[in-house]
């Protein structure tokens, strides 16, 4: 499988978190609408079915993820 470069992952990840807080706060129409874009794409990039399990593994593919941290994926 593919997956996206560290720092596009990056990017997504810190997108995707700053809009929770914001939708949290918000909870706009742009806001929900931008989230699903980005849970979308983090899903495609990580070839997952469910954004949480696409943000642990995005997280898992970033520099300096330990497989110690809880970050990894069980099969």
């Amino acid at each position: 499988m593919l997956m996206a470069h560290p720092a596009v992952l990056s990017k997504l990840v810190e997108e995707y978190e700053a809009l929770s807080v914001l939708n949290a706060k918000d909870g706009s129409r742009e806001v929900r609408r931008r989230m699903e874009d980005l849970a979308y794409t983090l899903c495609i990039s990580a070839g997952t079915r469910d954004v949480d399990t696409a943000l642990i593994a995005a997280r898992y593919c970033l520099p300096g993820a330990r497989p110690e941290d809880g970050s990894v994926l069980m099969a």
